[in-house]
């Protein structure tokens, strides 16, 4: 499915990502095309607003390593915006929190066909920080996700 891009300027064009339902990137025309994210999304409809969700399942068991607690992560946002209604499709923001960089950096090669697997091609708006620390001492990601599910 494709989307409609709209410039700064109002001027739109076809987009090229796929089941983005009921949501607009927002992409100046000047701008280089971002890899892996938007630079902006607008919707509109029901607002779901996530907390801080971590890597581990329905009994609080944490999953093994940082690849495997970033998918239990996305599964987790996805089983909030599914009780809203909504799919990956619908899901307008991430803020990532990591506490170590360099583990995320160096896992970028696995993480792609993670994300991939649950969210398909749907590249929402997404921030991406380092942190000293999280509540849970096992956690290695937490992630805030924002959703915009059609009226």
């Amino acid at each position: 499915m494709s989307v409609t891009r709209t410039s700064a300027a109002g001027k739109t064009a076809r987009g090229e990502m796929d089941a983005t339902e009921g949501l607009t990137v927002l992409q100046p025309a000047s701008w280089k095309k971002p890899r892996g994210y938007a630079n902006g999304l607008a919707g509109r409809g029901r607002l779901v607003l996530t907390g801080g969700l971590i890597g581990w399942n329905e009994n609080e068991v944490f999953a093994d390593g940082f690849v495997a607690q970033v998918e239990q992560t996305l599964k987790n946002v996805l089983a909030i915006v599914a009780e809203a209604g909504g799919g990956p499709e619908h899901v307008a923001r991430l803020t990532w929190y990591v506490k170590d960089i360099d583990t995320y950096r160096n896992s970028l090669g696995d993480l792609g066909p993670v994300y991939r697997n649950l969210f398909g091609r749907h590249y929402p708006a997404m921030a991406l920080l380092a942190v000293a620390d999280l509540v849970e001492p096992e956690a290695l990601v937490e992630i805030e996700a924002t959703a915009i599910i059609p009226d």
